[in-house]
């Protein structure tokens, strides 16, 4: 095998990194530190966190779906009634990795069925569970959004579906550009000069990759 034989990218599977978000609820506030940290040893990516008390209007828009269940009132109340920290996790199967993490909802059953889990020893009832977690892509995908107004929720990918964006998105651009920066030599190239005079149709988030 010659050297035009060896791939620019070794062969990896695709990987796609899933965001979810995580709250710590007012019962578990005074012990967000150690609960952040086994976060972090579980190999998760905190890519926002805020620490914020929600108002009732917040906290009834953020629970709409509940509402009408008998348990709603005393949710909403116990929701803003001292801090909470809402982070967003980061990592491949996010959504079920820490949904597992955190266990059943009632913290008695979760004490019977996965009694390491964060509402096992945490939560004390349904309301009072010690933390919240999404309960699906499209959840987290409205939940990221409601939390962190303007985030773009979108996976990341990794291996062949990475190579594959690269190479049809990007390597195009950045290949226009280091050919118009052979051809003029200017005496301080700046390529990204010559990335964003290309065509104003072709500079958005794609190619303003190549420039970071």
């Amino acid at each position: 095998m010659d050297d035009t034989d060896v791939p620019l990218f070794p062969e990896a599977p695709a990987v796609t990194v899933e965001q979810t978000l995580a709250i710590i609820k007012p019962d578990a506030i005074h012990f967000a530190d150690e609960i952040v940290e086994e976060i972090k040893s579980r190999g998760f990516t905190i890519t926002q966190k805020r620490r914020l008390r929600l108002s009732p209007e917040q906290a009834t828009d953020f629970y709409a779906e509940h509402y009408g269940k008998m348990f709603f009132p005393s949710l909403i109340a116990f929701m803003h009634s001292d801090d909470i920290l809402v982070l967003v996790l980061a990592k491949p199967g996010a959504v079920q990795e820490w949904r597992e993490m955190i266990g059943p909802t009632h913290p008695n059953k979760a004490r019977q069925l996965s009694p390491e889990s964060l509402r096992a020893r945490y939560g004390t009832d349904q309301t009072r569970n010690a933390v919240h977690g999404s309960d699906s892509y499209f959840g987290a995908e409205r939940e990221i959004r409601f939390m962190f107004p303007g985030t773009v929720t979108e996976p990341v990918y990794g291996g062949q579906l990475a190579r594959d964006y690269l190479q049809a998105k990007v390597n195009p651009v950045l290949v226009q550009g280091l050919t118009q920066l052979c051809k003029q030599k200017p005496e301080d190239p700046v390529v990204c000069t010559y990335l964003t005079s290309l065509s104003p149709n072709t500079w958005n988030e794609e190619t303003a990759l190549v420039c970071t």
